[in-house]
């Protein structure tokens, strides 16, 4: 018999156990003084000596920072306006607010001191009546940002690598190189349309596991035909489809495609259409298969309670969220046509709730955007150089259409 027993520091090898017994003791012997030896060398290493970051992983010290959206009460502050006379059209929230009954059902909350149910049991089964699919297949999230960062973490090991077709939602590549995957970059054609044929070629040559679609995309508002959808679904891939402003547009959702592709996951939000962006709910829809090591994963309180129980209340007036989406539908129109007619501003058509505009004739969109800002009218300016000669602007109120329009015209 031989068995060989390796260390950094000794290799043993066993030929006879009632042979070399002896030796072999005296070896290991040997071997834990000299681990005991380096143990002492590096404990001469004090903890003040070493600097905070020396516990991150290395790759966390080159990430760039998530540029988020500030709320009207440090946008009050910074421009000395109140926040009902600040023009908020940076975030694609909705400005006509939940349903009354999202209010009233806050004021009744049973139960805040106790954790929630943390399977979100009630709105899954409400969700579920509302898109015609088994709530087997759906899980809500903090978000639909927490079921993004929650998939990568569930499918990327360090090193593998997902397919972004910028611009879009920079969340995706974001998320990745928090968790030190990597980024492989199809860009969009003219006009902001899909590459489709880039994304076949770089999942042939990459091999990447997850490609992620935005339709609407966001910031331009463009929407994928069911063929290019299709197309690369056909692509073995894990698909994630972001829904966050389907109810936008006039295509229905493909949140029941999971029930015939087993590559594909769709996300959904509460935030932009029931005006929930403030409570962070959103949900996804998975294929069967997957969907249980996701539950398995994901944090088991992820969604309050006030979260769970003002998602519910709202689609109980579906009458006012579709009221409300008709009224938006309607003020992006207005806005759109009223855009086309500052000179210096090329608007591209949309099916969300927001307007990508080029800014023309020389104007520094960045200046454009930081004057309407001191005027108290927030628009959306990206730093990323493809975008970088472009504002978005969500869709608000007519009166904020008005506002917006008149401080462009004095520009």
């Amino acid at each position: 018999m031989q068995l060989s027993l390796s260390s950094k520091h000794a290799t043993v090898e066993v030929t006879s156990l009632s042979s070399a017994s002896s030796r072999l003791s005296g070896r290991l012997s040997t071997q834990r003084h000299t681990m005991h030896s380096l143990a002492i060398e590096k404990s001469d290493v004090s903890a003040s000596s070493l600097s905070a970051t020396h516990f991150l992983r290395p790759h966390l010290l080159k990430l760039a920072a998530y540029t988020p959206i500030e709320p009207f009460e440090i946008l009050s502050a910074r421009y000395g306006r109140r926040p009902e006379d600040i023009v908020k059209l940076d975030a694609n929230e909705n400005p006509y607010g939940p349903p009354p009954e999202v209010r009233e059902a806050l004021g009744k909350m049973a139960f805040p001191n106790v954790y929630p149910d943390p399977e979100s049991r009630q709105l899954r089964k409400a969700l579920a009546e509302l898109n015609d699919i088994p709530m087997e297949h759906l899980l809500v999230g903090c978000g639909a940002d927490e079921l993004i960062d929650l998939l990568m973490r569930c499918v990327l090991d360090s090193g593998d690598k997902i397919i972004d077709c910028p611009p879009t939602f920079t969340m995706y590549a974001f998320d990745a190189d928090v968790i030190d995957a990597r980024v492989v970059t199809v860009p969009r054609l003219d006009g902001f349309k899909m590459d489709i044929e880039g994304v076949k070629h770089a999942v042939e040559v990459h091999k990447p596991k997850m490609v992620f679609l935005t339709s609407p995309n966001n910031p331009d508002g463009s929407m994928m035909t069911d063929e290019e959808i299709k197309a690369i679904l056909d692509l073995p891939v894990l698909v994630v489809l972001d829904e966050a402003y389907i109810e936008f547009s006039d295509v229905p959702s493909k949140i029941k495609w999971v029930q015939q592709y087993n590559n594909l996951v769709v996300l959904r939000t509460f935030s932009k259409s029931a005006a929930l962006a403030g409570l962070r709910v959103g949900y996804g829809s998975f294929p069967l298969a997957m969907v249980e090591y996701i539950w398995r994963a994901k944090q088991p309180y992820n969604v309050s309670v006030a979260a769970e129980v003002a998602a519910c209340a709202a689609l109980t007036n579906m009458d006012y969220l579709s009221t409300v989406r008709n009224a938006l539908v309607c003020e992006r129109e207005r806005l759109m046509s009223k855009l086309k007619e500052i000179p210096f501003l090329q608007p591209y058509p949309s099916h969300a709730n927001f307007i990508l505009a080029k800014v023309l004739e020389g104007r520094d969109a960045k200046a454009l955007k930081d004057g309407l800002a001191q005027q108290g009218i927030m628009v959306r300016h990206y730093a990323k150089k493809e975008l970088s000669g472009y504002i978005r602007i969500s869709v608000g109120k007519p009166e904020h259409t008005d506002a917006l329009i008149d401080k462009l015209k004095s520009m």
